[in-house]
Protein backbone atom coordinates (compact mmCIF):
# COMPACT_ATOMS: atom_id res chain seq x y z
CA UNK A 1 0.00 0.00 0.00
CA UNK A 2 1.35 3.42 -0.88
CA UNK A 3 1.19 6.39 1.52
CA UNK A 4 -1.69 8.82 1.39
CA UNK A 5 -1.27 11.68 -1.08
CA UNK A 6 0.71 9.35 -3.33
CA UNK A 7 4.27 8.17 -2.93
CA UNK A 8 5.78 11.35 -1.58
CA UNK A 9 8.84 12.60 -3.39
CA UNK A 10 11.70 12.93 -0.90
CA UNK A 11 12.21 16.54 0.18
CA UNK A 12 15.50 17.95 1.35
CA UNK A 13 15.32 18.43 5.12
CA UNK A 14 15.33 22.10 6.13
CA UNK A 15 14.41 21.81 9.82
CA UNK A 16 15.15 19.26 12.54
CA UNK A 17 13.34 19.01 15.87
CA UNK A 18 14.67 16.75 18.63
CA UNK A 19 12.17 15.57 21.25
CA UNK A 20 13.39 14.21 24.61
CA UNK A 21 10.85 12.94 27.18
CA UNK A 22 12.14 13.23 30.76
CA UNK A 23 10.90 11.67 34.00
CA UNK A 24 13.30 12.01 36.96
CA UNK A 25 16.54 11.79 34.99
CA UNK A 26 18.77 14.23 36.85
CA UNK A 27 21.71 11.79 36.73
CA UNK A 28 21.62 11.27 32.96
CA UNK A 29 19.96 14.35 31.48
CA UNK A 30 23.08 16.51 31.34
CA UNK A 31 24.97 13.95 29.28
CA UNK A 32 21.93 13.43 27.05
CA UNK A 33 21.66 17.15 26.29
CA UNK A 34 25.39 17.51 25.72
CA UNK A 35 25.21 14.71 23.15
CA UNK A 36 22.21 16.17 21.34
CA UNK A 37 23.71 19.66 21.21
CA UNK A 38 27.01 18.28 19.89
CA UNK A 39 25.08 16.43 17.18
CA UNK A 40 23.18 19.65 16.38
CA UNK A 41 26.48 21.53 16.06
CA UNK A 42 27.84 18.92 13.64
CA UNK A 43 24.72 19.11 11.48
CA UNK A 44 24.72 22.89 11.38
CA UNK A 45 28.45 22.90 10.71
CA UNK A 46 27.84 20.75 7.65
CA UNK A 47 24.53 22.38 6.67
CA UNK A 48 24.49 25.91 8.15
CA UNK A 49 20.99 26.73 6.93
CA UNK A 50 19.34 23.86 8.79
CA UNK A 51 17.05 25.06 11.58
CA UNK A 52 17.36 22.95 14.75
CA UNK A 53 15.23 22.92 17.88
CA UNK A 54 15.33 20.69 20.96
CA UNK A 55 12.16 20.10 23.00
CA UNK A 56 12.73 18.75 26.51
CA UNK A 57 9.45 17.36 27.84
CA UNK A 58 9.56 17.33 31.65
CA UNK A 59 6.96 14.76 32.63
CA UNK A 60 5.99 14.76 36.33
CA UNK A 61 9.58 15.30 37.46
CA UNK A 62 10.10 15.40 41.23
CA UNK A 63 13.91 15.49 41.21
CA UNK A 64 16.31 18.11 39.82
CA UNK A 65 15.71 17.28 36.15
CA UNK A 66 14.04 20.63 35.50
CA UNK A 67 16.96 22.53 37.03
CA UNK A 68 19.40 20.62 34.81
CA UNK A 69 17.30 21.29 31.71
CA UNK A 70 16.83 24.96 32.63
CA UNK A 71 20.59 25.44 32.93
CA UNK A 72 21.11 24.12 29.40
CA UNK A 73 18.16 26.12 28.04
CA UNK A 74 19.57 29.32 29.50
CA UNK A 75 22.83 28.71 27.62
CA UNK A 76 21.37 27.53 24.31
CA UNK A 77 18.35 29.14 22.67
CA UNK A 78 17.70 26.02 20.59
CA UNK A 79 16.26 24.33 23.69
CA UNK A 80 12.60 24.66 24.73
CA UNK A 81 11.19 23.25 27.97
CA UNK A 82 7.70 21.77 28.20
CA UNK A 83 6.14 20.63 31.49
CA UNK A 84 3.46 17.92 31.41
CA UNK A 85 1.75 15.73 34.06
CA UNK A 86 1.34 12.49 32.09
CA UNK A 87 3.78 9.90 33.51
CA UNK A 88 3.65 8.45 30.00
CA UNK A 89 6.47 8.43 27.46
CA UNK A 90 4.03 8.14 24.56
CA UNK A 91 2.00 11.16 25.64
CA UNK A 92 5.20 13.08 26.31
CA UNK A 93 6.53 12.43 22.81
CA UNK A 94 3.19 13.49 21.30
CA UNK A 95 3.16 16.68 23.36
CA UNK A 96 6.73 17.52 22.44
CA UNK A 97 6.05 17.07 18.75
CA UNK A 98 2.89 19.16 19.16
CA UNK A 99 5.00 22.14 20.22
CA UNK A 100 6.99 21.80 17.01
CA UNK A 101 3.71 22.30 15.16
CA UNK A 102 2.98 25.41 17.26
CA UNK A 103 0.65 23.52 19.56
CA UNK A 104 -1.49 22.00 16.81
CA UNK A 105 -2.63 18.41 17.33
CA UNK A 106 -0.83 16.56 14.55
CA UNK A 107 -0.91 12.99 15.82
CA UNK A 108 -3.85 11.63 13.86
CA UNK A 109 -4.44 10.64 10.21
CA UNK A 110 -6.21 13.19 8.07
CA UNK A 111 -4.80 16.26 9.82
CA UNK A 112 -4.13 19.15 7.50
CA UNK A 113 -0.45 18.96 6.65
CA UNK A 114 1.61 22.13 6.85
CA UNK A 115 3.30 22.68 3.51
CA UNK A 116 6.68 22.36 5.24
CA UNK A 117 5.95 18.96 6.82
CA UNK A 118 7.93 17.10 4.17
CA UNK A 119 11.06 19.09 4.99
CA UNK A 120 10.80 18.75 8.78
CA UNK A 121 12.59 15.87 10.51
CA UNK A 122 11.53 14.67 13.98
CA UNK A 123 14.42 13.05 15.86
CA UNK A 124 13.60 11.16 19.05
CA UNK A 125 15.83 10.03 21.88
CA UNK A 126 15.60 9.47 25.64
CA UNK A 127 16.91 11.37 28.63
CA UNK A 128 19.04 8.44 29.83
CA UNK A 129 20.79 8.09 26.47
CA UNK A 130 23.72 9.75 24.72
CA UNK A 131 23.67 10.15 20.93
CA UNK A 132 26.83 10.18 18.77
CA UNK A 133 28.04 13.37 17.09
CA UNK A 134 26.92 12.20 13.64
CA UNK A 135 23.42 11.30 14.89
CA UNK A 136 21.47 14.11 13.23
CA UNK A 137 23.68 14.53 10.17
CA UNK A 138 23.39 10.86 9.24
CA UNK A 139 19.61 10.82 9.75
CA UNK A 140 19.23 13.87 7.54
CA UNK A 141 21.45 12.32 4.87
CA UNK A 142 19.29 9.20 4.84
CA UNK A 143 16.13 11.34 4.75
CA UNK A 144 17.46 13.29 1.78
CA UNK A 145 18.11 9.95 0.13
CA UNK A 146 14.42 9.03 0.43
CA UNK A 147 13.94 7.59 3.92
CA UNK A 148 10.71 8.53 5.69
CA UNK A 149 11.94 7.04 8.97
CA UNK A 150 15.32 5.99 10.31
CA UNK A 151 15.66 3.29 12.96
CA UNK A 152 18.98 3.46 14.76
CA UNK A 153 20.49 1.05 17.26
CA UNK A 154 21.27 1.35 20.96
CA UNK A 155 23.90 -0.21 23.18
CA UNK A 156 23.66 -0.43 26.98
CA UNK A 157 26.24 1.56 28.91
CA UNK A 158 28.67 -0.91 30.49
CA UNK A 159 29.39 1.45 33.38
CA UNK A 160 27.64 0.15 36.48
CA UNK A 161 26.01 -2.70 34.57
CA UNK A 162 26.43 -6.37 35.42
CA UNK A 163 28.96 -7.79 32.94
CA UNK A 164 27.08 -11.05 32.48
CA UNK A 165 23.86 -9.18 31.72
CA UNK A 166 25.68 -7.01 29.19
CA UNK A 167 27.15 -10.10 27.53
CA UNK A 168 23.73 -11.74 27.36
CA UNK A 169 22.26 -8.58 25.80
CA UNK A 170 24.89 -8.58 23.04
CA UNK A 171 24.27 -12.27 22.34
CA UNK A 172 20.58 -11.48 21.85
CA UNK A 173 21.13 -8.36 19.73
CA UNK A 174 23.19 -8.59 16.57
CA UNK A 175 23.51 -4.97 15.57
CA UNK A 176 24.21 -3.97 11.98
CA UNK A 177 22.72 -2.42 8.87
CA UNK A 178 19.13 -3.44 8.06
CA UNK A 179 18.59 -4.61 11.64
CA UNK A 180 15.17 -5.61 12.93
CA UNK A 181 15.03 -3.49 16.09
CA UNK A 182 12.98 -0.44 17.08
CA UNK A 183 14.29 1.82 19.84
CA UNK A 184 12.54 5.02 20.88
CA UNK A 185 15.92 6.35 22.01
CA UNK A 186 17.11 6.33 18.39
CA UNK A 187 14.29 7.00 15.96
CA UNK A 188 13.79 9.71 13.35
CA UNK A 189 10.77 10.32 11.13
CA UNK A 190 9.71 12.82 8.48
CA UNK A 191 6.93 14.99 9.89
CA UNK A 192 4.59 14.40 6.96
CA UNK A 193 4.94 10.62 7.33
CA UNK A 194 4.46 10.90 11.09
CA UNK A 195 1.15 12.72 10.68
CA UNK A 196 -0.21 10.55 7.88
CA UNK A 197 0.68 7.36 9.77
CA UNK A 198 -1.15 8.52 12.89
CA UNK A 199 1.85 9.49 15.00
CA UNK A 200 2.90 8.07 18.35
CA UNK A 201 0.06 6.46 20.29
CA UNK A 202 -0.63 7.91 23.73
CA UNK A 203 0.53 4.84 25.63
CA UNK A 204 3.09 4.26 28.38
CA UNK A 205 5.28 1.82 26.47
CA UNK A 206 5.92 0.43 22.97
CA UNK A 207 4.82 3.72 21.40
CA UNK A 208 7.89 3.50 19.17
CA UNK A 209 7.00 0.07 17.78
CA UNK A 210 3.40 1.09 17.17
CA UNK A 211 4.48 4.13 15.16
CA UNK A 212 6.88 2.08 13.02
CA UNK A 213 4.18 -0.54 12.40
CA UNK A 214 1.85 2.25 11.25
CA UNK A 215 4.50 3.70 8.94
CA UNK A 216 5.15 0.33 7.33
CA UNK A 217 1.47 -0.43 6.88
CA UNK A 218 1.03 2.88 5.08
CA UNK A 219 3.90 2.11 2.72
CA UNK A 220 6.44 4.64 3.97
CA UNK A 221 10.13 3.92 3.49
CA UNK A 222 11.71 2.82 6.78
CA UNK A 223 15.50 2.53 6.89
CA UNK A 224 17.42 0.66 9.62
CA UNK A 225 21.04 1.56 10.33
CA UNK A 226 23.81 0.91 12.83
CA UNK A 227 25.80 3.99 11.80
CA UNK A 228 24.33 6.17 14.59
CA UNK A 229 24.45 3.85 17.59
CA UNK A 230 23.20 5.47 20.81
CA UNK A 231 24.58 4.68 24.26
CA UNK A 232 21.75 4.15 26.72
CA UNK A 233 21.53 3.44 30.43
CA UNK A 234 22.01 -0.17 31.45
CA UNK A 235 19.89 0.23 34.58
CA UNK A 236 17.19 -2.30 35.40
CA UNK A 237 15.02 0.18 37.33
CA UNK A 238 12.42 0.83 34.66
CA UNK A 239 10.92 4.30 34.08
CA UNK A 240 8.34 2.92 31.62
CA UNK A 241 6.48 -0.37 32.04
CA UNK A 242 7.74 -2.88 29.47
CA UNK A 243 10.43 -0.38 28.45
CA UNK A 244 14.17 -0.94 28.00
CA UNK A 245 14.96 -1.09 31.71
CA UNK A 246 12.16 -3.60 32.27
CA UNK A 247 13.52 -5.70 29.41
CA UNK A 248 17.00 -5.71 30.95
CA UNK A 249 15.55 -6.70 34.31
CA UNK A 250 13.68 -9.61 32.73
CA UNK A 251 16.80 -10.64 30.84
CA UNK A 252 18.81 -10.65 34.08
CA UNK A 253 16.17 -12.70 35.86
CA UNK A 254 16.16 -15.15 32.95
CA UNK A 255 19.93 -15.44 33.23
CA UNK A 256 19.73 -16.08 36.98
CA UNK A 257 17.05 -18.70 36.46
CA UNK A 258 19.20 -20.45 33.87
CA UNK A 259 22.13 -20.57 36.31
CA UNK A 260 19.91 -21.96 39.09
CA UNK A 261 18.57 -24.59 36.68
Amino acid sequence: MTPDLGAEVACRIAKVAVVIPVHNEEQHLGRALEGVLAAADVLQGSRPNTDISVVVVLDSCTDNSEAVAARFAAADRRITLLRVPFRSVGKSRVAGIGTVFNGRSMHFPGADLPHTAGTLWLANTDADSCVPENWLLRQVQLADGGADAVLGTVEPDAEGMDSELLKRWHVRHRLGEDHAYVFGANLGVRASAYVLAGGFPRQRSHEDRTLVDRLRRRGFRVTSTDTVRVLTSGRTEARAPQGFGAYLLALGMESAAALEG
